[in-house]
């Protein structure tokens, strides 16, 4: 997510009032003694809470959509496709699967623990925290609590007031379908926020901007809460000369565009090989023309930027003589057009933060190694993409970069997998979630040493004699 302002709230560093901690404490702690009483541990009953939540977003799905339109002006397809579809197919894999990964994991036990057996037994945590963004605000809760839910968890959803709508419903929503004392929505600003991550919490989910990432590990470490952060950054999006540049052009611009620019993973700029730069900026000029028509604020398809505050912040970031295509904006319709910047250098402001907007920077390379040594000595992206014909390519750039997670040939898509795990790492984020992957996040893995009772090494208990040492160092070569 962008390093500047994209995230659902902004909490200040001063501690929350005494009367809304107050509040919020009880409500965690409500939520802490709902867990404790074994009632999340049944499988059935984590499958049944599935299924409800399932039905209340069928029930809720008009409504769902026509906030986001509200919002972000976000086409139905979009809406249904990256929100409300993804959380459907969420929920039907975890269901799928949750009996089979909930059942204690029996392991290898070593020789020295003769007559013994190993296993790991997965447990919910408590009371866990959802913080969500504004560019996702439905899927970016939901797909999280799915996994708090699979886990046998309670938890305390709080959505982004940059996207009222959307945030209104999914109070409504899950308020109907279930008892605060296991899932309650918490609506606000950044006092609600700010009292959120400084109560006694047993784990935060924040999906959200670096800086505020900071702030929020800031405070539930003074309780020692596990945290998980997706964050983001500048995710690069190398095309060498061997790349299909259509089918390029189609992914990057599809890529880029989505969401009006506003997704984390999100291709940030372009680097590409400096002999097939003017064609491919061509080619994407041409397809952002079949997406979106001559004039893309008239598109259906089109989307708008989440506020006034992100609409200056991006406007502030174009370099006129570098705009190629798009650079139109309109302020009271909080419209950007889709933007192709070209001739961009590492210095331009426009490479200094994420950009999270229609706004594509188009650099090119002539040497690998020095591309790649330049994404190297910047902080690691969120995502990375790569487009070649080359598998020696494809090889030594996969080896080379280090980053969250990406794709060869495409752009977003390895998103949508439930098979992959999706995170960061370094500043773009720790910890990863989405099919099993949101199950083990929000699952504590306790370790259990079973022994027998009818084998005894009583070599290990004193004293310790010269023969025991001596029978212990050949064991242990």
């Amino acid at each position: 997510m962008s390093q500047t302002e994209h995230a659902t709230q902004t909490p200040t560093e001063l501690q929350p009032t005494q009367s809304l901690d107050r509040s919020i404490a009880e409500v965690v702690r409500a939520q802490q003694h709902f867990v404790q009483s074994g009632a999340t541990r049944p499988v059935d009953f984590r499958l049944r809470q599935l299924e409800r939540l399932k039905t209340a977003i069928q029930r809720f799905e008009t409504r769902i959509l026509e906030a986001l339109q509200r919002d972000l002006r976000k086409p139905e397809f979009e809406g249904y496709s990256t929100e409300v579809g993804y959380a459907y197919d969420s929920i039907r894999y975890v269901m799928k699967h949750l009996r089979r990964w909930a059942k204690p994991e029996r392991v290898r036990t070593p020789l020295a623990h003769i007559g013994s057996s190993s296993y790991i037994y997965r447990e919910p945590y408590g009371s866990t925290l959802i913080i969500g963004p504004f560019n996702y605000p439905f899927m970016l809760v939901i797909d999280p609590l799915i996994g708090a839910i699979s886990a046998g968890n309670a938890a305390i959803v709080k959505p982004s007031e940059y996207t009222p709508h959307v945030s209104r419903v999914i109070a409504e929503m899950l308020g109907e379908y279930f008892e605060p004392d296991y899932i309650r929505v918490i609506e606000g600003g950044p006092e609600a926020t700010s009292a959120l991550i400084h109560a006694p919490l047993d784990f935060i989910f924040f999906t959200g901007s670096i800086r505020v990432g900071k702030i929020v590990m800031a405070a539930a470490a003074e309780h020692l809460v596990p945290v998980i952060l997706e964050l983001g950054g500048k995710s690069p999006c190398i095309v060498d000369q061997e790349a299909d540049l259509d089918l390029a052009a189609q992914r990057i611009v599809w890529g880029k565009f989505l969401n009006t620019g506003q997704t984390c993973v999100a291709p940030d700029y372009v680097l590409v090989h400096e002999s097939v730069r003017a064609e491919l900026v061509a080619k994407m000029k041409a397809q952002i023309k079949a997406f979106y028509g001559e004039d893309p604020r008239q598109s259906p398809d089109y989307g708008r930027i989440v506020n006034e505050q992100q609409w200056s912040r991006l406007m502030g970031l174009l370099e006129p003589s570098k705009v190629v295509v798009g650079g139109d904006g309109d302020r009271e319709d909080l419209y950007l057009g889709p933007t192709i910047m070209d001739n961009v250098s590492w210095e331009d402001s426009v490479m200094q933060e994420e950009i999270f907007g229609p706004i594509l920077p188009v650099l090119d390379y002539r040497d690998l190694d020095v591309a790649l040594r330049e994404i190297g000595e910047r902080p690691k992206p969120l995502a990375f993409y790569l487009f070649t014909s080359n598998a020696a390519t494809e090889r030594k750039v996969m080896e080379s970069v280090s980053f969250g997670g990406g794709c060869v040939n495409d752009t977003v898509m390895h998103l949508v997998s439930p098979y992959l795990p999706f995170g960061g790492v370094g500043s773009s984020g720790m910890g990863a979630y989405h099919g099993r992957y949101s199950y083990e996040t929000f699952s504590h893995r306790k370790s259990v040493l079973k022994k027998s009772t009818r084998v005894n090494l009583s070599f290990i208990y004193p004293p310790y004699t010269a023969g025991k040492l001596k029978l212990i160092r050949r064991f242990f070569k």
